[in-house]
């Protein structure tokens, strides 16, 4: 059974973003993935400094995060939009998992090799676009196979039922189906 972990690049306690990737997470589950939910609250980090990490290793949490990470075989990430760009929680804890514990770990080994899916939701009227273009190029750049289809969720402060469904039906299956494409594609490349 393919593994995927879920995360928000946001600490917000009513976050669009947790709400959104929780909608994807149950599309690759009812698709037969095994997925873990996270939120990335639960692993605070300092800003990651090269100098920090010499003196003092890295940190306990990010060692955590980064074991989730290897232990999976793909991602959904949904991020806020900031400035144009993902969100600051978001880089930095993909900068700490991306760096070697010892001498002879393989580079970037949390993220090589694995799939990802991407969204965002935003009170912005473009739904996070801009940011996911930069995460794309990320990803991509540190191994990471993002699966082509994305969404974005415009007016977020508006797009959510209160049980955490969208309010538009087409994009609540597009959300869904971004999980079941991701679990689907996990399936065939196992088999």
């Amino acid at each position: 059974m393919s593994k995927i972990l879920a995360f928000a690049g946001s600490s917000r306690k009513d976050s669009f973003n947790k709400k959104l990737v929780k909608i994807a997470a149950l599309g690759a589950q009812e698709a037969g993935a095994s997925v873990t939910i996270i939120d990335l609250s639960d692993y605070p980090m300092p800003l990651f400094n090269q100098d920090s990490e010499h003196e003092q290793g890295m940190p306990e949490n990010a060692c955590k995060f980064k074991k989730l990470l290897i232990e999976h075989d793909a991602f959904i990430i949904a991020s806020p939009e900031y400035n144009s760009a993902f969100s600051p929680l978001l880089k930095n804890v993909i900068d700490w998992a991306s760096r070697a514990e010892s001498d002879d770990e393989p580079p970037l080994v949390a993220y090589q090799g694995k799939m990802a899916v991407i969204m965002a939701a935003s009170p912005g009227a473009l739904g996070g676009l801009r940011g996911l273009v930069f995460l794309r190029m990320l990803l991509a750049n540190i191994g990471v196979t993002v699966l082509p289809d994305q969404q974005t969720i415009p007016q977020a402060f508006k797009a959510f039922n209160n049980n955490g469904s969208l309010v538009d039906d087409k994009k609540q299956k597009s959300v869904l189906e971004l999980g079941r494409n991701l679990a689907a594609v996990l399936s065939k490349l196992n088999s």
